[in-house]
């Protein structure tokens, strides 16, 4: 079995590290919990036949913002195959992204539902639905190897990143430190609004952190995300990545 670290640094683009993605075993734990879900199934979706792999990114290959949640939903990104795809958290975040002009649409339900981001992709510092939720630290660090992968492949282009709750924000750094960019120290806190500017190591351009509450229900649901500040972080994050003319 190709290990992430070995496997990752080998991917040329990111249809081959995206492809590299969803045939990963590295975590036992992960695996059979993505499989079990897939094999048990949600009684909604009891008739459909389930994706249950790593979920790799999505959007476009010179995306110049990046969004990154936590992990695919056992029934939603682990069901479909594709992030934010299937479940209420990617009916509210993509709903946002349609209304400030960076989605093509303003649902998210299937793989061939046509959706297209405008500049805009997806990942995650896990790319397996967990128990709960909640990935270990080992399972994060293991998985580490994709996300720097893919923020080299987009540094050409990138120019901001929004962390999608707590999780994403702490999952970063030490990905962004690997792929190139310089992180302060101490590490800047997360918040709902944060916004940190990380200089390059080196050639490239800085990189704008922005931090945002993940779109979960408990979130969604209380009113702690209202969709005005789920588009308000969104709009800020577009004009941070925009190129200048």
């Amino acid at each position: 079995m190709t290990e992430p670290h070995e496997a990752a640094p080998e991917a040329a683009h990111l249809a081959g590290l995206d492809a590299a993605v969803s045939r990963c075993h590295a975590c036992p734990r992960l695996v059979a919990w993505r499989e079990e879900a897939g094999r048990t199934r949600r009684r909604s979706f009891a008739d459909e036949e389930y994706w249950a792999r790593p979920v790799p990114g999505f959007g476009p290959d010179d995306a110049s913002l990046l969004l990154v949640g936590l992990a695919p939903a056992a029934h939603g990104g682990n069901r479909t195959g594709r992030m934010f795809t299937g479940d209420r958290s990617g009916d509210v975040l993509v709903a946002a992204l349609h209304a400030v002009g960076l989605a093509s649409q303003p649902t998210s339900e299937r793989l061939d539902d046509g959706l297209r981001l405008h500049g805009v992709r997806f990942t995650a510092p896990v790319h397996c639905a967990p128990p709960d939720n909640r990935p270990t630290p080992a399972e994060r660090d293991t998985c580490r190897p994709w996300l720097v992968r893919e923020l080299q492949l987009l540094r050409p282009t990138l120019r901001a990143v929004v962390a999608l709750g707590a999780f994403g924000w702490q999952a970063l750094f030490p990905a962004l430190a690997a792929a190139g960019w310089t992180v302060p120290r101490p590490r800047p806190a997360f918040g709902h609004g944060a916004r940190v500017v990380l200089e390059p190591a080196g050639d490239g351009s800085p990189l704008t952190l922005f931090g945002c509450y993940h779109v979960s229900q408990q979130n969604t649901f209380t009113g702690r995300l209202t969709p005005a500040m789920l588009r308000g972080v969104l709009a800020e994050a577009w004009q941070a990545a925009s190129p200048r003319s």
